[in-house]
């Protein structure tokens, strides 16, 4: 088989990279900057619930490989789930060189009234996680070592791009893909991160923007990225395609609720009664998606599906992640319904149907992160 240039070099970056990593020196004898507290400061329970949470985070991955395979056509199923898949493997390389430091490092931007508004982190911070050690970090994770931080990040970071493929399922080339996932996550992703996440970041600071979980960092972005990969691409040669397996979007659908509890309660950083309120309003808000999203459907002349039950509870999970730990249990069990209202109409929405996003990721993770 004919080896491709494109093969070729790739193969020659990772190995540039893995080898960097290797003979990286990262500076000695660093000057206090007084970033850092102590190792006395970190709260066992603290760690053990964010390195849980961590791997429940990861697990949403596969989950979402599940969930897409399932509702594509039987000639896609593979390729789908590894556009998923492979997200592992392609984010967390770009995250351990530059993308941490991009989304967290020492904030770039400009100084106004004599405050400073980052826009992006500087590359130079973190590479290769040099400097990313077990202290805890004052601002950003303060009971917890900051490499358990700077991996619970990266799972975020991992999914982002994953959630995309969806949009553009069943009409791109992997190596295409591979470009676009690493070109989204350090021109979109790390910067958005910064300024949403970062103390210093644009949107945080000045804006006041409080996204608990990922609503805008990661839904949003995803969402909007999907549909403007949809109008590029265009239209598939056969837009209609019967989901292939409702079991694996029935097990997608469970393996995403059960890490999201990882996702949203996680992100209290702490195991706190924030990290409980996440927890609570992170489930009802899904089953009052769910519930509602079967019921409307009903109403307005569908049939009650197990793919649109499974869509509900994913539009909810969406909705409620950006306040999670911000609202209460009743007001959960609003968004949830509203959003899983609003995600319905535009799943039907004829005008949006003629943009073909294959497994309708901006009116789901879009709309409902905008909810």
């Amino acid at each position: 088989m004919k080896v491709g240039l494109k093969w070729i070099v790739s193969f020659v970056v990772i190995a540039l990279v893995a080898c960097g990593g290797l003979f990286w020196t990262p500076a000695v004898n660093l000057p206090d900057t007084g970033e850092f507290l102590s190792e006395d400061k970190i709260v066992g329970a603290d760690v053990a619930w964010i390195l849980a949470a961590a791997g429940l985070v990861l697990l949403m991955t596969p989950g979402l490989s599940f969930f897409y395979g399932g509702m594509v056509g039987k000639k896609n199923v593979i390729s789908t789930m590894l556009q998923s898949f492979i997200a592992l493997g392609v984010i967390s390389m770009v995250w351990v060189v530059i993308g941490f430091s991009l989304s967290f490092g020492e904030s770039l931007g400009f100084n106004m009234n004599g405050n400073h508004y980052g826009i992006i982190g500087n590359p130079l911070s973190y590479p290769f996680f040099s400097g990313v050690g077990v202290l805890p970090h004052k601002m950003m994770a303060s009971t917890i070592p900051f490499i358990l931080f700077a991996l619970f990040q990266m799972k975020f970071a991992v999914i982002t791009p994953a959630i995309i493929t969806g949009s553009f399922a069943e009409r791109v080339r992997f190596i295409s893909y591979l470009l676009f996932m690493v070109l989204f996550s350090i021109f979109i992703y790390t910067p958005l991160c910064h300024m949403v996440w970062h103390p210093d970041g644009l949107l945080n600071k000045y804006f006041g923007v409080k996204d608990f979980a990922g609503g805008t960092v990661v839904h949003m972005s995803a969402g909007f990225a999907a549909l403007a990969g949809a109008l590029v691409l265009g239209r598939r040669k056969n837009p209609h395609h019967q989901p292939s397996n409702i079991p694996y979007v029935l097990l997608g659908t469970g393996m995403l609720w059960f890490g999201w509890f990882g996702f949203n309660a996680g992100s209290a950083l702490s195991a706190s009664g924030s990290a409980a309120t996440a927890f609570g309003t992170t489930t009802i808000a899904s089953a009052s998606a769910m519930m509602t999203w079967i019921f409307f459907d009903r109403i307005n002349g569908r049939s009650v599906s197990a793919l649109g039950a499974c869509i509900g509870a994913v539009v909810g999970l969406v909705a409620i992640t950006p306040g999670c730990g911000f609202v209460s249990i009743q007001e959960s069990l609003f968004i949830g319904f509203i959003s899983a209202v609003v995600s319905n109409l535009m799943v039907n929405w004829k005008a949006l149907n003629r943009i073909d996003d294959t497994l309708d990721v901006f009116a789901c993770h879009g709309v409902g992160g905008i909810m």
